[in-house]
């Protein structure tokens, strides 16, 4: 379900080696556009997931972290991308 964020930032997020865990664990990056740990991911996909249904546009509150407008997605859904040539042999 696609939704509409507001991102005041104006450049990209550095992620350093350091900043990896040393432990082995997974570093889980934002997908939604929510979390308020940007660019990592805080579980706030969680409440996306629950809520939002297919062919409407999720418009939210960056602050509250809830839905302030609801409306029909009218917009095409974009091609897949294309798959890669097969080398020749």
């Amino acid at each position: 379900m696609p939704r509409i964020i507001r991102v005041d930032a104006t450049g990209p997020f550095k992620i350093e080696p350091k900043d990896f865990p040393t432990d082995g664990k997974s570093i889980f990056i934002c997908a939604c556009g929510l979390s308020s740990k940007m660019p990592y991911c805080d579980s706030t996909h969680k409440a996306c997931r629950a809520t939002e249904q297919p062919g409407k546009l999720y418009h939210y509150d960056m602050t509250t972290k809830k839905v302030v407008k609801e409306e029909i997605d009218n917009a095409p859904m974009p091609a897949p991308p294309a798959p890669p040539p097969i080398p020749s042999p």
